[in-house]
């Protein structure tokens, strides 16, 4: 009996996957591991996530910022999929500049997808904020994936 392997993604690949999409799972380390759901953006070299500024996730992040990220795409019937996993590290970011360029980054990609106002609130804002309260005031924490050591995509075969 053969095994059939899933294939691996080239790198274009993978990173129109990043692009395109907009959600992602983070897994942080502990005792067990701790799986929380962020958006995101992608500046073409980094991804970006808004972070609230309490719970669980703030915690495992200062106890050990390495962190996997996995980011999919699939049909509702599975006919079609694609997945990437990137292993590295949380870095907060403390640039003004950068930090300012991000928060504009995710009003773009709220107003571009349509997303509800509802998002907000995992963003540390109300739903009943102005979308434009992202860039001036600073509820969440802007995390950046750095030093990732490993990338792995598969898609349909």
């Amino acid at each position: 009996m053969n095994i059939q392997k899933v294939p691996l993604m080239a790198k274009k690949d993978y990173d129109e996957l990043i692009k395109e999409c907009y959600v992602s799972r983070i897994g942080f380390k502990g005792e067990y591991p701790y799986i929380a759901p962020f958006i995101y953006v992608f500046d073409g070299n980094f991804v970006y996530f808004l972070s609230t500024k309490y719970g669980k996730k703030i915690k495992r992040f200062q106890a050990n910022p390495k962190v996997a990220v996995e980011i999919e795409k699939y049909k509702d019937d599975l006919s079609e999929y694609r997945f990437v996993t990137l292993q590295g590290s949380i870095k907060q970011v403390e640039d003004y500049n950068e930090k300012l360029n991000v928060r504009k980054r995710f009003v773009k990609l709220i107003q571009d997808k349509s997303l509800s106002k509802n998002v907000l609130a995992a963003l540390g804002h109300s739903p009943n904020d102005k979308l434009e309260s992202i860039i001036n005031e600073e509820r969440s924490f802007v995390w950046k994936l750095v030093d990732v050591k490993s990338i792995i995509g598969i898609k349909t075969p």
